[in-house]
């Protein structure tokens, strides 16, 4: 784990994924089932709000209209609801006898009220067609002292109730739109604390591994910090482990090479006898190649146990100071021609004992094979350092320059060597994943190039 924004660490397996979809879900079933309640109820009210008004209102439109003996009608005053009176208000009412007069309010300047909604002397309502539109229309009947049937209607148009739902749908659904955006920032702030110890634990084994820190640092919570203890307790027996194999591998070593050098011993007292200087001449060729053999898997083991379990960096231009000062030494008649650029500091994921083994191989081969001069140069390159040698010897052909990584090859026997060094650099570079080439120059000679990976120091 990185400092990545929190979105670009979300991914289909990952604990955020999994916290995140849950909050989404909690959220958006509370949320909906807030908004689904509140609005139900919302609606059944101001619908029984309604129909109580104009239940009342159907109710002193009767009581208002005054009856005659001969069955004429009058209205004795106004309705209380001084909206009966503005035109075409949306609050209408009609009172119609059969065969006879009918009234009705100011507001009604055009159109007419159905009497069939009143129909029966309970008090019922209906929606229907109005002067204005749909409404909602509450009717009942009465008998005239002549029998004939009077029609008492009250009606209100209906998108005074639909407006009064849709607004309040739609502010409840800002609001809730609102606290559900502050519920999912509230939960992803929840996520990215709760989990920022592990996001500090991931910190702290990518350290490990770079070899910037050892062991795991700082308190981490109870659920995690057993974790932590046991990883710590992991590490230090595990450098316990590697550094008691890389002293077995030497002793052994040193077991094999004191007896080896017996045998070679009297092998060459063997081969000084005439009649055994061949039986001599094979026992000291399979005693140089068990020494090679010796050399080769100690120099392989150490590298290996050392690029998984330490975690240390090389410094560069740094490591190469000593390195350099003893080429001169070993090769005083040739110029190490050293640059990089100014200033330059980097840290690269290998062990300095390692890179240094790896490097020192190199320059000594270009070493005994330079005419004169050979060229060191680093140059960083995005998150890799790249590292060339070139010297001006007398070069190899690509058949050679294969040829060259293989165990005890040797090109020229009269220069010092066992032809084990490009080998052992070899499985230094595959290990730490370092690509490791030969190439010829085009004024000859060869180039060794390293492409090391970088980390931050």
């Amino acid at each position: 784990m990185t400092g990545r924004p929190f979105l670009g660490k979300l991914s289909a397996a990952s604990l955020r994924s999994r916290f995140l979809i849950a909050i989404l879900v909690w959220v958006a079933l509370g949320i909906g089932g807030i908004w689904y309640s509140a609005t139900s109820v919302f609606t059944r009210h101001i619908e029984l709000q309604y129909h109580d008004e104009l239940y009342g209102h159907v109710r002193e439109l009767a009581g208002l209209v005054d009856v005659g003996k001969d069955g004429h009608i009058a209205l004795t005053r106004p309705l209380s609801d001084p909206r009966y009176l503005e035109p075409m208000s949306g609050f209408y009412w009609q009172v119609t006898v059969d065969r006879g007069q009918t009234l009705r309010s100011a507001s009604m300047r055009r159109g007419r009220l159905d009497d069939d909604v009143a129909h029966s002397p309970q008090v019922i309502h209906m929606v229907e067609g109005g002067p204005t539109g749909p409404a909602i229309m509450y009717g009942f009947t009465r008998l005239v002292p002549d029998g004939r049937v009077i029609h008492y209607v009250i009606a209100t148009d209906k998108r005074y109730l639909d407006s009064a739902i849709a607004g309040f749908t739609r502010e409840l659904t800002a609001w809730l739109m609102a606290l559900a955006a502050a519920l999912i920032g509230t939960g992803v702030l929840v996520i990215a604390f709760a989990l920022r110890p592990l996001n500090r634990l991931g910190v702290a084994i990518a350290e490990l591994r770079s070899g910037r820190r050892e062991p795991l640092p700082g308190q981490f919570p109870s659920e995690i910090s057993p974790l932590v203890d046991d990883l710590n307790i992991y590490i230090v027996e595990n450098h316990a482990i590697i550094e008691r194999a890389r002293v077995a591998a030497g002793n052994l070593a040193h077991c094999l090479r004191t007896p080896l050098a017996i045998i070679a011993d009297e092998a060459e007292r063997l081969s000084e006898d005439p009649h055994g200087a061949a039986h001599g001449a094979s026992l000291l060729r399979q005693c140089d190649i068990m020494v090679q053999q010796i050399d080769y898997h100690l120099a392989r083991a150490r590298s290996a146990a050392m690029a998984k379990t330490s975690g240390r960096t090389s410094l560069l231009p740094d490591i190469f100071t000593p390195l350099l000062s003893a080429m001169r030494k070993l090769h005083p008649d040739k110029v190490f021609d050293f640059k990089h650029p100014a200033g330059m500091q980097v840290n690269v994921a290998v062990d300095p004992m390692d890179l240094s083994e790896l490097v020192s191989i190199l320059l000594d081969n270009a070493g005994k094979w330079a005419k004169l001069r050979i060229a060191i140069s680093l140059a960083e390159n995005a998150d890799k350092v790249s590292i060339r040698l070139a010297d001006d010897g007398p070069g190899m052909t690509p058949k050679q320059m294969v040829d060259a990584f293989a165990i005890g090859t040797r090109f020229d026997s009269t220069k010092p060597g066992s032809g084990l060094g490009l080998a052992i650099a070899r499985d230094i570079a595959e290990v730490y994943g370092i690509d490791l080439a030969l190439e010829a120059n085009p004024t000859g000679g060869i180039t060794a190039s390293l492409d090391v990976r970088a980390t931050p120091h």
